[in-house]
Parts: structure tokens; C-alpha cells; sequence
């Protein structure tokens, strides 16, 4: 045998042994039923053509590989960002399982999340006494001090009302009358996980707002800054990238969902099931902010408009990623809170300004495809043409109409973006034709983006959530003007790879 306990081999060498080539060369001829080897290059020459891309794009019912994932996993990650608050998950346990398994392959961190386990007779006679038992488990087994539910499909397709559901269980005492168990109804045959995080925010807030003690209303102001930063998968460094400059700045705040130790937890000795979170407290206080900011306007947009209906002001931004996006958010930071921007956050600008200065001349011209969640795809195509890039295509499976037009608009008002396209509701493999079609110097997405490079040749810059295959990107910021400078170092690194890579006649050492 090629492998023994004396002899471990890594699955990439293991299955490079005779014996398992052998294995899987014989199941792909016994059982695949497949055609030639030529009648299978044929066709995959015919799908890079243009009229394959025809229909491709004429389907309508079958979707393949889109970029998104379901509500429950939003609802999950922003129920995380509260203190000692345990996600719960009223459906299947595979489900559950499901966004776990998600959160931790990309933050590399235990994800805590605690499923009531519908089966087939909760399907027939509702899932009442699932979170009857479950909410009494859940807060004698892992003691949080607060419990935010949301649904999977099951749920939702039979009809369980979590608000009765969550009122019965407090009447048999499964938890306290007063435990804070915020909901939130979160389908996962609609919207996507930018939804459901937008669902449970707006849930949290509404708890402690209106159905603890009754519809509050706003107080005195308490001098701060409700920030919400929507569903980031860097939020663990963007997160404290955000705290930095509000604390150079001298301006109170609170951060609504603060995932950045929960993601992030050390290795030191200590266990923690729970660490950080946005104190329940001021989650309370939070309707008496100055004002509330969404950095992420399409992951906040139920949540704004709730804040809105108590009188608060509020103001909406799409991801503060490159100059001019992180200039409209600290000087809409600046005039809520009355505290001017420091020298010091200003010479970041201007350190970020020199180095694309510097590299201009790689940058000038390069086409780039790029997905992503709408929020992301927009500001990443500000910051693109900034740098002098053409945003070819830009492809977001989970937007509408609305954030269309807004994308069409941004990119008809700078020269850069003059042709490029806009793909609402495509997947990723309608960007496979485009880019056999019209190919880009660079893509820029997920690291479900590297089939697509593999196919395709074009290198890949992972900078969206989820990135699974490498290791500890979450852990440095892409927000602000430093946040910018690492994205810039990451499109640069991979188009010198290129051109390192293309030629042995220009193969210089300094670039």
C-alpha cells in the first residue's frame, strides 16, 4: 500500500500512487458512461465559443454555481457579533452543520451555532416543541446570555410563527421571561446571506427597541455613532481597522455586530465559546445615538430604514474600500461627530496616493472581471478605476434592479468603466463565457473564482467572502486607506507573477 502509519502521505501525493490512479481511471471507465476523450475536448472547445455563451445565457430555469449562499448564514454571522449570544437555529441540523462548516473553513475558528434538529414529524406538525426543548438545552448546556433564532427552509415552508413559538416556550419556562431571544424569519429559498444578516440585525434591534419593555423611544442623545459593518468576511480585521480611526479620531461609537474577536479568538490557554461581541447594554443605548452608519448599504437596508422610523438619522455607504469610498465615510464621520480628521489618518491617504502613483504604469489599462455581493462589486469597481483598471465585468448574482442601475451609473461617469457590463442575477458560469469570450487580464472574487482561473488561465485575486483555500486573509483589513494599500500589493503581486511567468527575454529584477 502506498501510504501506512510509518509512511503518512498528503491526499495530493496519495492519490498521485499507480494504485489509485489505476482505481479512479477504472471507475471513470466502468461507470461514467462517458464519451470519448475527443467528443469530450470537442465540446468543451464548443463551450468557449460565442454561440455556446448564446445559450448559456438563454437559460432560464437551471442555475450552476451562483455566488451567494442562503439567509440562515447571515442571520448566524451577525447573531455572532453580540455578547455571550448563542446562534440558534430553528430547522435541520444539517443545516445548521452547513453554515458552520462555512464560517470556520473561512475564518480557520469554531463557529458556535446550535440547530433544534427538525425532522419529518416536525415537518407535519410544526416545530413548536423543537424550540421548546431546544431554548431550555441550549441555556442550561452553553449558559449564553442571549439566544438569536433564525429558520432554514423547512421552517419557513410549513409556516412556524417564531414569535408564538418564542412566547410559548417562555411560558413553560424553558428560559426566563425576560432572556433576551431576539428572532428573525430567514427563508433560504429567497434573498441570500447579505438578507438574512440585514433580517437579524433589524431583529436584535427591534428585541431590545420594541418587545423587551414595550416600544421604546429615543432619549437624550448619548453622543455616539451606531456603526454596522454588514456581512464582511474580513470583518475580524476590518472591524478593528474601523475602531482605529474612530478612536484616532476621538469619536464614541458602537459597533453593531463587532465579529472581530468572536472570528479572531487567541491561542493562549483559555477557552472561549464566547469572546467580544457588542455589549447588550449598548445595543439597549443604541436608539440614542446621534446617528447610525451602514457601511454596507445592500446589508442594511430593513435595518436603516427600522432606525429611520425611531427618528434617528442615518446615512448609507458600499464597502469603504479605496480613496475616494473611505474619504465620503470619515468625512460623514467628521460631521456627525463634530471631530476633525487627524494629520495622521490624513497621511495614510497620502502614503496610499504615492504608491499608486508608483505602480501606475502595471495598472494602467488592465481589465479585470470581478465578483462578488453587491456592496463588494460596486466599491471594488471604484477602487479599480482608480487605480487606471477596467472593471470588464462585474457579475453579482444577489442584486437587483435597483443596485443595476446605481452600477451603471458609477461606471458611465468615469472613462474606465466606459465599457464595461453589468451581470445581475448570473452566476459564475455565465462569467465562464465572458471570459472565454472576452477575456480579462485579472478576476477578482472568492476562491470559487479558481475554477474559473483553471479553465480559463486568468489569474485570480481572492478578496471576498468565502476564501477557503488559503490560509489568514481575514486577518488583515481591506477598509480604509491601509486596507486599500494590501489590495493594491495583491493586484500588483499577481499581475508580476504574470509577467514573470510570460517571458524568459523580460525577466527583470526590478519591476
Amino acid at each position: 500500500m502506498p501510504q501506512s502509519a510509518d509512511n503518512i502521505k498528503d491526499h495530493i501525493s496519495l492519490f498521485s500512487e499507480p494504485e489509485y490512479t489505476k482505481l479512479l481511471a477504472e471507475k471513470k471507465a466502468q461507470f461514467e458512461c462517458r464519451p470519448t476523450d475527443d467528443a469530450v475536448a470537442a465540446q468543451l472547445e464548443y463551450s468557449k465559443s460565442w454561440e455556446y455563451r448564446e445559450k448559456n445565457f438563454a437559460r432560464e430555469h437551471a442555475v450552476i454555481n451562483p455566488h451567494k449562499a442562503c439567509q440562515p448564514l447571515g442571520a448566524v454571522f451577525a447573531a455572532a457579533g453580540f455578547e455571550e449570544t448563542l446562534p440558534y437555529v430553528h430547522g435541520s441540523q444539517g443545516c445548521a452543520a452547513y453554515f458552520r462548516s462555512h464560517l470556520a473553513r473561512h475564518f480557520k475558528e469554531s463557529s458556535a451555532c446550535v440547530s433544534d434538529s427538525m425532522t419529518e414529524d416536525a415537518a407535519v406538525f410544526g416545530g413548536l416543541n423543537n424550540i421548546v426543548e431546544g431554548l431550555q438545552n441550549a441555556l442550561k448546556l452553553y449558559k449564553p446570555k442571549m439566544i438569536a433564532v433564525s429558520t432554514t427552509c423547512m421552517a419557513e415552508v410549513i409556516g412556524d410563527d417564531l414569535s408564538a413559538f418564542i412566547g410559548t416556550a417562555k411560558e413553560k419556562e424553558s428560559v426566563p421571561a425576560d432572556f433576551p431571544v431576539p428572532f428573525a424569519h430567514t427563508p433560504s429559498f429567497v434573498g441570500s446571506h447579505v438578507v438574512g444578516y440585514d433580517n437579524m440585525i433589524k431583529g436584535v434591534l427591534n428585541y431590545f427597541w420594541d418587545r423587551a419593555q414595550g416600544e421604546v423611544t429615543r432619549g437624550e442623545s448619548n453622543g455616539k455613532i451606531n456603526i454596522i459593518p454588514g456581512f464582511d468576511g474580513y470583518a475580524t480585521a476590518n472591524n478593528r481597522e474601523l475602531k482605529r480611526y474612530l478612536d484616532t479620531m476621538g469619536v464614541d461609537y458602537t459597533v453593531i455586530s463587532d465579529v472581530s474577536d468572536v472570528f479572531d479568538t487567541p491561542t493562549d490557554g483559555v477557552y472561549r465559546m464566547y469572546d467580544g461581541g457588542t455589549k447588550l447594554d449598548d445595543v439597549r443605548d443604541a436608539i440614542n445615538a446621534k446617528a447610525t452608519i451602514a457601511l454596507q448599504e445592500y446589508c442594511s437596508a430593513k435595518t436603516v430604514e427600522y432606525i429611520e422610523s425611531k427618528g434617528q438619522p442615518t446615512a448609507s455607504f458600499n464597502y469603504p474600500l479605496g480613496i475616494s469610498a473611505t474619504d465620503a465615510l470619515l468625512m460623514k464621520i467628521s460631521e456627525l461627530s463634530g471631530k476633525p480628521i487627524p494629520e495622521s489618518i490624513e497621511k495614510e491617504r497620502g502614503r496610499l496616493v504615492d504608491a499608486i502613483a508608483d505602480s501606475q504604469a502595471w495598472l494602467h489599462g488592465k481589465k479585470v472581471a470581478l465578483f462578488g455581493d453587491p456592496d463588494f462589486v460596486y466599491a471594488m469597481a471604484v477602487f479599480l478605476m482608480e487605480l487606471g483598471c477596467e472593471p470588464t465585468h462585474c457579475l453579482c448574482t444577489n442584486a437587483g434592479k435597483e443596485w443595476e442601475a446605481k452600477m451603471k451609473e458609477l461606471l458611465a461617469s468615469n472613462p474606465f468603466g466606459a465599457d464595461a457590463k453589468v451581470w445581475v442575477g448570473k452566476d459564475l458560469w455565465h462569467l465562464r463565457s465572458l471570459l472565454f469570450t472576452e477575456p480579462t487580464d485579472l478576476i477578482i472574487g472568492s476562491s470559487y473564482g479558481k475554477y474559473l482561473e483553471k479553465d480559463t488561465g486568468i489569474p485570480l485575486v481572492r478578496l471576498t467572502f468565502p476564501i477557503f483555500d488559503r490560509h489568514h486573509h481575514h486577518r488583515f483589513p481591506i477598509f480604509g486607506y491601509q486596507g486599500a494599500l494590501r489590495v493594491l500589493v495583491e493586484i500588483l503581486d499577481r499581475i508580476f507573477e504574470v509577467t514573470d511567468a510570460s517571458s524568459d527575454i523580460s525577466y527583470d529584477l526590478t519591476r
